[in-house]
């Protein structure tokens, strides 16, 4: 039997941000506080993934961890980043969990395309909502940890340390998540569900569960990048915003807990580089990242450290 090296794996990661984020420029820490806010949202889709369901539509619950945030700030003076991302979290779970009956109903392309439309659905609604500031959005209340603020040098330091603990930490819930006979249930579901129900296991209740997970997920996510960025608008909701958390997925792969954060990390790198080099035409880069990672990598940026089996 092999060792289990995920908690090691996390660790690891925890201690090269917490030791070498003090050499980060503020850039930098930004950056990598947004690829853990992403990854979080991949983590959740991976779950999906594993059953063979691919959603276009995350970016919903995303933008309502954002909202939740905003609105506990607005209506409380709240802008503590753990409240702000358990509430964000929490509202997404409720949603999903009432539109999960509906979408475990659901396989394949009608999945995909359902989600993307309830997604769009509450893009109208915000657009159209001058209390949550339109199409403008709205800024949120300066963040706090535990109630104390950061002095303005460490502040990207201490946001990124909190949320690599979070984010890290939600990582290891969900691999050991993955080792219950819940969590085994996705790749079977996947090869063939029918005889998934002949032994007794319920596929609709397993989906059911894991989009509820997955939609927690992004949640946490949503207001994770809320707080990094300071401003929340419609576009969080938008169906561009989906498209790259299906990029980042595709990129990463899901070899491992860890794959989204790093091709969250990726993501934004090229993303930033790109955008610096050429900013009218950035999504030509992203473009090809994409592809060349579907010829020469298909199971993702993270199949370069999974060790080859001699033939």
């Amino acid at each position: 039997m092999k060792p289990d090296r995920t908690p090691a794996l996390l660790g690891t990661v925890l201690a090269a941000v917490v030791l070498g984020g003090l050499a980060l420029p503020q850039w930098t820490l930004f950056i990598l506080t947004i690829a853990f806010a992403q990854g979080l949202v991949v983590l959740g889709l991976m779950l999906l993934q594993r059953a063979g369901l691919v959603s276009f539509g995350q970016a919903l619950y995303y933008c309502i961890g954002a909202y939740t945030a905003g609105g506990l700030g607005r209506a409380f003076g709240t802008g503590d980043l753990f409240v702000q991302m358990l509430a964000g979290a929490a509202a997404a779970a409720l949603v999903a969990l009432m539109l999960g009956f509906l979408l475990a109903r659901y396989r394949g392309i009608f999945f995909g395309l359902l989600s993307l439309a309830l997604s769009m659905i509450f893009y109208g609604l915000i657009v159209k909502s001058e209390a949550l500031g339109s199409t403008d959005g709205m800024n949120l209340v300066k963040t706090t940890l535990f109630g104390v603020r950061p002095d303005a040098a460490w502040v990207r330091y201490a946001m990124a340390v909190a949320a690599a603990c979070l984010a890290l930490g939600a990582a290891f819930l969900t691999h050991r998540y993955l080792k219950t006979p819940l969590g085994r249930l996705g790749p079977a579901i996947k090869d063939n569900e029918i005889r998934v129900e002949y032994m007794g296991a319920s596929v609709r209740y397993a989906i059911h569960v894991n989009y509820v997970i997955a939609a927690t997920l992004a949640g946490a996510g949503g207001a994770l990048a809320a707080t990094s960025v300071g401003h929340i608008d419609p576009e969080m909701a938008y169906w561009t915003t989906s498209g790259e958390f299906v990029f980042i997925a595709i990129l990463s792969g899901a070899g491992s807990v860890v794959a989204p954060f790093f091709g969250a990390l990726v993501f934004g790198a090229i993303h930033t580089v790109a955008y610096d080099v050429s900013p009218n035409t950035w999504q030509m880069s992203m473009g090809a990242a994409l592809l060349l990672a579907i010829v020469f990598l298909p199971d993702g940026l993270w199949s370069l450290f999974v060790r080859r089996r001699p033939g």
